[in-house]
Parts: structure tokens; C-alpha cells; sequence
């Protein structure tokens, strides 16, 4: 259809310059349909020649090979005759428009590429460098802890910076004064505490105070099997008959049923393995936040935000009731996991709630319970955010906080004072000495702190000051 209305075009084209044109149409002898015209010429009479004259022949190849163009670019543009030609073209125009835009947005994500990559190196840089300055830091604490003063007694290493054979010489800055230099980086000088007896084993004396030092784990026991990768060991500060306080209790919390409560009936018999009775608990118990007060275990219920009080003599629970908002199975539990969310802990004043909510947004919440019903009290929230520590503990109504559960060099980094309501920093060392520390609480009873630290149960002594 292309090539016959370009013929009928050419043939007008060449009429004008003649009188006029003629055009037939008829079948070839392979019966394809032809069409032909005849112009006269205006001035010859005849043809010079049968081949035609020069200026005939170059229009008409001039006229195939336009010809030949346009049916090449009508078979690349799919289009039909002129029409399909000229939307061909458009076509090509309002491509080439976004073609170019595209071109300058890919122009501008790789120089925002190239920027984020020169930023990333800059981050980079700097975490190396703060890496540095840490390890640093790290070397010159672990340097001072081992030249610090020793609690009863002179530091043993006082005597092993003396070269053999040689006589001390005057030392403008004594080891002494290093040494006190050291002791004032755990405990602020700003603070002048008289230190009292309350805190040794074995005393009456109930009064409170400060905690200033941690002394090294003392082990009492060690789980035999992989349930005992972490667990809670206890004693009842407040026994009811027919327990003492020499009765030991343990869980194992490894596992997803965990019902098995082991009683011992000291912790003599509890460094053997060989429990006086097992308790087969109605609920299995969340993780390894129980306690033991006045003759009952006190447990968060496995998937549960509530708390539950199992009665040790009738051994059936005697009261449950939920915490309010409080998070649960790995919702807002400490640094070392195990759906540690709900926390109970016991101290010279009672039994507390250690737990957070969506609405303080992870910080720690301290709540008072009454043993008995389990009622709240009275609540506190803290800004010491639950994930951040590794664990906590309760002395005097203050909460402390443990900054790691695997380093063996830790510290007692935070206080939370429920009768200020403030909270501030501390630094007084920690030791993990197996690097798993799963469970800490105190026994003001004892005087000292229960602690489960990969398999093994042990105490550290802990000495309390007033002001």
C-alpha cells in the first residue's frame, strides 16, 4: 500500500511539469497487480533514446530510493503508510525526553553513591578509632584493678615491683599513692563513707547501708548436665518450720517444662548433688527469676506476665497475679536473654518486682509486692534501660545494676535509690569468673549474693557502708 501511494505521489509530482498524466492499473504476467503512468513531455516530441532521458532516470532513482527508505523505517516503526511514519517520529521525540531524564537520575544516584561510600569509610575510620581509645581504656582499667589495695590486708604486689638485690629508692610518686589512686576509680572520693560491719556473714545487725565492694566468687556447686547451663540457687531468708535457713533450693532452667525444684538440707549436701526431696512444680517456671521468702517460691508462670507464689509445705500455689504491662518471653528481658523479663528479688524490706513496659519504653520498673496476695504496693520507674545490664539486684531498697554477664572484669555500674527516687553511676568491680553470669540475687540474711555463672553456684561477699 506504501509503495503504490509513493508511485501515485511521484507520478503527480512528475505531471506538473507536463500537460498531463495518465494511470493505468492491470495484472503482470504473474498476476501481481501494477500500477503505471504516462506523462507527456512538454517540449520533446519523441524520446532521444529507449532508454529515456538522463533527467528521468535520476529522479525516478532518486524517487526508488526515497522509496526504500521509507518502507525501511515503516517496517521498523510497525506503523502503515505516511500516518504510521509521522506517529513513528513522534514516537522518537517524546522517547527521547524521558530517555534523557533517566540518564541524569542514574547521573545523580551514582554521585549520592559515591558520597554514601565516602561516609561509610568515615564511620568506618572512626569505629576503628574508637575501638582503639576502648581497648586502650580496657588495658589501663584492668592495669589499675591489679595494683589496687586489697580489703584486710597489704596488696601482694607491692613487693614484686622491687628488683631482687636492690634497696627501694624515693619514688616521687609512692606505690601507695598509686594505689589509692586506683581505689578512688571504683569508689568516688566525692562520697566519704565510714565502713561498718553489717555486711560480714554471720552478723545480726539488720540495719542497711551503701554497697562499696564485691568481694571475689566463693563455689559452692556445679550442675552435672546441660539443663544446668544456667539456672537459680537460693535460701530462704525468712524460713517458716519445717525449714531452716540452712535449707538450699535450686533450679535447673534450662528447658521448656521446667517443673523440677530440688531441695537440699544445706549446701553441703547441695555441693554433693544429692537432693532430701524434688518438688514437681503444678505450672512450669519462665526462666531463673524465682525466689524464696517466708516458706514460699515465688516464680513468673512460663508465658505469663504474671507472678506466682507455690506454698513449700502444702506444695500447691496459694496466689498468682499478673504485672500490669509487664513484658514477657523476650520481650524486654537483661543483656544475656533467656526471657529473663520478669525478675523477682528479695531484701531487707521485703519482696520486689524487677520488670519493664511498652510504656517506660525498656527502662527498669521496681514493684513493691505484699507475699501474702501479691498486690502491688507502690511502683517505681527507673532510666536504667533493662537490656543495657546484664542483671540487677535489690540491698536496702536500692537496685543494682551488673554491666556485663560474659566479661571476666565487670562492674557494678549503676544504683537506683527507691527513697531519693535518683539513680546514679558507679563503678565497682565484678568478677565473672566463668563468663556466663545467668542469675544474681541477694540475701540479706547471708549478707552476701547468689549468683549462677555457666553450671556453677557460687557467693560473693559484698560489704555495705553509711554515710
Amino acid at each position: 500500500m506504501l509503495g503504490a501511494c509513493l508511485v501515485l505521489l511521484g507520478g503527480l509530482a512528475l505531471g506538473c511539469r507536463g500537460e498531463r498524466a495518465y494511470l493505468t492499473r492491470a495484472d503482470d504476467s504473474t498476476g501481481r497487480c501494477t500500477y503505471s503512468f504516462t506523462v507527456a513531455s512538454p517540449v520533446e516530441a519523441a524520446c532521444p533514446n529507449a532508454g529515456g532521458g538522463p533527467e528521468v532516470r535520476a529522479e525516478l532513482a532518486s524517487l526508488a530510493a526515497r522509496l526504500s527508505r521509507l518502507e525501511s523505517r515503516e517496517r521498523g516503526a510497525g506503523g502503515s503508510g505516511p500516518r504510521g511514519v509521522e506517529a513513528g517520529g513522534a514516537r522518537d521525540s517524546q522517547q527521547a525526553a524521558p530517555a534523557g531524564g533517566l540518564e541524569d537520575a542514574y547521573g545523580e544516584l551514582l554521585r549520592a553513591k559515591s558520597r554514601l561510600e565516602e561516609e561509610k569509610g568515615r564511620l568506618e575510620r572512626e569505629n576503628a578509632e574508637l575501638r582503639r581509645r576502648l581497648e586502650s581504656s580496657t588495658q589501663e582499667i584492668a592495669r589499675l584493678r591489679a595494683t589496687r589495695c586489697f580489703p584486710g590486708g597489704e596488696g601482694h604486689d607491692r613487693e614484686a615491683v622491687r628488683a631482687p638485690g636492690k634497696a627501694p629508692g624515693w619514688n616521687p610518686q609512692p606505690l601507695t599513692y598509686q594505689e589509692l589512686q586506683s581505689e578512688r576509680t571504683e569508689v568516688p572520693a566525692s562520697r566519704m563513707l565510714e565502713e561498718t560491719v553489717l555486711s560480714r556473714p554471720g552478723t545480726e545487725d539488720s540495719g542497711c547501708g551503701e554497697l562499696v565492694w564485691v568481694g571475689e566468687p566463693v563455689v559452692f556447686g556445679r550442675a552435672d548436665s546441660i539443663a544446668g547451663k544456667y539456672g537459680v540457687w537460693m535460701k530462704d531468708p525468712e524460713p517458716v518450720p519445717p525449714f531452716t535457713r540452712e535449707t538450699t533450693w535450686r533450679v535447673d532452667t534450662v528447658g521448656t517444662e521446667v517443673r523440677q525444684l530440688f531441695q537440699y538440707e544445706a549446701a553441703e549436701q547441695l555441693a554433693q548433688g544429692y537432693p532430701a526431696k524434688v518438688h514437681i512444680l503444678p505450672r512450669p517456671l519462665e526462666s531463673n527469676g524465682a525466689v524464696i521468702y517466708r516458706g514460699g517460691l515465688f516464680f513468673q508462670p512460663r508465658r505469663s506476665h504474671a507472678v506466682a507464689r507455690y506454698d513449700l509445705r502444702t506444695e500447691a500455689i496459694t496466689a498468682e497475679k499478673e504485672i500490669p504491662g509487664a513484658g514477657y518471653h523476650g520481650q524486654y528481658p537483661y543483656a544475656w536473654g533467656g526471657y529473663t523479663d520478669i525478675d523477682l528479688a528479695v531484701d531487707e524490706t521485703g519482696l520486689w518486682v524487677i520488670y519493664s513496659t511498652e510504656k517506660a519504653r525498656g527502662a527498669i520498673i521496681l514493684s513493691k509486692l505484699d507475699p501474702e496476695t501479691l498486690e502491688i504496693r507502690q511502683t517505681w520507674q527507673t532510666n536504667i534501660r533493662k537490656r543495657g545490664v546484664a542483671n540487677s539486684f535489690i540491698i536496702c531498697g536500692t537496685l543494682y545494676t551488673i554491666s556485663s554477664y560474659s566479661a571476666p572484669n565487670a562492674t557494678i555500674n549503676f544504683a537506683y535509690n527507691t527513697t531519693t527516687g535518683t539513680s546514679r553511676a558507679l563503678s565497682i568491680p565484678f568478677e565473672n569468673r566463668f563468663r556466663y553470669l545467668s542469675m544474681v540475687d541477694y540475701n540479706p540474711t547471708e549478707r552476701q549474693l547468689f549468683a549462677w555463672d555457666s553450671f556453677n553456684m557460687v557467693t560473693y561477699p559484698v560489704r555495705l557502708s553509711q554515710v
